[in-house]
């Protein structure tokens, strides 16, 4: 068996930053180290680097179930670490510590920061594989973590977000009261952790009360490569409810706060199997009646936005 030869097999990589991640271009290092108890031939010793996104979801009854698939490599690298005795067949490697060092780079592209959902996943491997004469070939797979850089230079992700809405309630007199609602944000990029300030301005003339309240959510869709068939996951992250507004109330100015949780995703809108999105939902609940909202939608980045100043 293998693990009777191959003893303390170790695959590392040299980090690149404290977050240990990759982006596109980036040169990959590191060393493979194992033990072996006997003498030992080995054909050789490959590394193959992928990029790949694969979704995959069912739906309809169990007499007529219906599986969607769909997957895209966006590269498949492949290379040698060790090929020994291509003439004369391989060559045998004595008992002891072996150290094998490699090197390869991730190509220069547009690719997605990775991903792992319910229906689907975006995920970089680099895969070691050993041949030996005679034995099943023996793999060992590592997965990078992939962050798609967003460019911050974007003036869009800087620029503040607002937004206004308006509903008139019927009372049971059936005199009509207009419920009216602005909320704005300062900026539509944020990092994971970052805390958002939403400030909202309300009146309420009708005979209700209403509750202000705001939520972040995330959106999570899974396409086939037509885009033809799509499945949707929307998932709550955070939520803040305001002081309850009576009713013939003017002009109540609040301000609310909600957190990108640390281990969120990055924002996915470069693949054309998976996005991951993001949005602001403001809204005055009431009962009896539609919730009157308003959604600003934001980008989660990995680099933390700097303001641009013009002199």
């Amino acid at each position: 068996m293998f693990e009777k030869t191959f003893k303390d097999f170790n695959l590392n990589f040299s980090a690149l930053n404290e977050s240990n991640t990759f982006s596109s271009g980036d040169l990959v290092t590191g060393q493979i180290s194992f033990e072996l108890s006997k003498v030992t031939k080995i054909r050789s010793i490959t590394m193959c680097l992928l990029g790949k996104a694969d979704v995959h979801w069912s739906s309809g009854s169990r007499k007529r179930r219906r599986t969607y698939y769909a997957k895209i490599d966006f590269f498949n690298l492949k290379s040698m670490i060790l090929q020994e005795g291509a003439v004369g067949g391989p060559a045998p490697l004595p008992p002891g510590r072996h150290v094998y060092s490699f090197t390869c780079q991730i190509p220069q592209g547009d690719f997605p920061s990775s991903f792992r959902g319910p229906y689907g996943q975006i995920v970089y491997n680099l895969t070691v594989g050993i041949d030996r004469p005679w034995h099943m070939s023996k793999d060992f797979v590592t997965q990078l973590n992939f962050v798609h850089h967003v460019d911050s230079n974007q003036p869009e992700l800087m620029s503040p977000l607002s937004g206004s809405n308006s509903m008139s309630v019927c009372s049971l007199s059936c005199t009509s009261g207009l419920i009216t609602m602005t909320g704005s944000v300062g900026k539509k990029g944020f990092t994971r952790g970052e805390t958002i300030r939403i400030i909202c301005n309300f009146s309420n003339a009708s005979s209700r009360t209403v509750t202000p309240k705001a939520m972040l959510k995330q959106k999570q869709q899974y396409y086939t490569r037509e885009g033809v068939h799509r499945r949707l996951i929307a998932k709550k992250l955070d939520s803040v409810t305001g002081l309850p507004i009576s009713a013939h109330t003017e002009e109540t100015h609040t301000e609310m706060t909600l957190t990108i949780p640390a281990e969120s995703s990055l924002t996915i809108s470069n693949c054309s199997l998976l996005h991951v999105e993001y949005e602001i939902e403001l809204s005055l609940c009431q009962r009896a009646s539609p919730d009157l909202t308003v959604v600003f939608p934001i980008v989660v980045c990995d680099i933390p936005l700097r303001p641009h100043y013009v002199d």
